[in-house]
């Protein structure tokens, strides 16, 4: 299977995505899979008492046209390449695999526009799977729990020992090869279909 990952881009850019399409088409002439894992937060309440200022709606737009425009950007721009492959025994072309979050299911406060943006990928995740069902695509979406990642590596380290705590099993962070070895089950298991995974330990956030 082929994979390429030296592409700086837009996800909301139209221009972006076909351009890197193109450079895929010309060196590979195939697209196989599609990983969603491009993604924003910003922490916000609904309201700030303290300042008396609502939650930013410029904030709140820019996480969802990031998480879940990208996303559909992305999708909807690859699947011409992807339905141009052969069908293998199954009569599948392809596999989406979209990253949602524990938050879509239990959005902590400050979470609104995270929480909001990762539940539309999650309601996202079936239609799409039926929309691609005739032309043999499958689509699964993985709902991580707390990974060590950029976003995460930027708070605090009392912050991140405190996350820690509240995973029940393993008790730590998610390293991103264990999301990587779930993404690779997905590709090769091709009974999952039209599903959210979560992969998160046990965690179940609290307020």
């Amino acid at each position: 299977m082929n994979i390429v990952c030296n592409f700086v881009l837009q996800v909301t850019s139209p221009d972006d995505v076909n351009a890197a399409l193109d450079t895929i088409r010309k060196k590979f002439n195939r697209l196989d899979v599609i990983v969603n894992a491009a993604g924003i937060a910003c922490a916000h309440k609904i309201y700030n008492s303290n300042t008396d200022t609502p939650h930013s709606i410029e904030d709140f737009e820019n996480v969802l046209k990031v998480n879940v425009a990208g996303t559909f950007n992305v999708t909807r721009l690859s699947i011409s390449l992807m339905y141009k492959n052969t069908p293998d025994e199954d009569g599948q072309r392809g596999v989406i695999i979209n990253t949602a979050s524990v938050a879509a299911f239990e959005g902590q406060m400050g979470q609104v526009a995270y929480s909001a943006s990762k539940g539309a990928i999650v309601s996202m995740t079936l239609p799409l799977a039926r929309d691609l069902a005739k032309i043999g695509i499958r689509v699964v979406t993985i709902a991580p729990g707390i990974f060590d990642t950029p976003m995460l590596g930027s708070l605090p380290e009392k912050v991140r020992v405190y996350l820690k705590k509240t995973v029940p099993f393993p008790n730590r962070l998610g390293d991103p090869d264990e999301y990587a070895k779930l993404a690779q089950h997905i590709v090769e298991n091709h009974l999952l279909n039209g599903e959210v995974i979560r992969l998160d330990g046990a965690l179940r956030m609290q307020p």
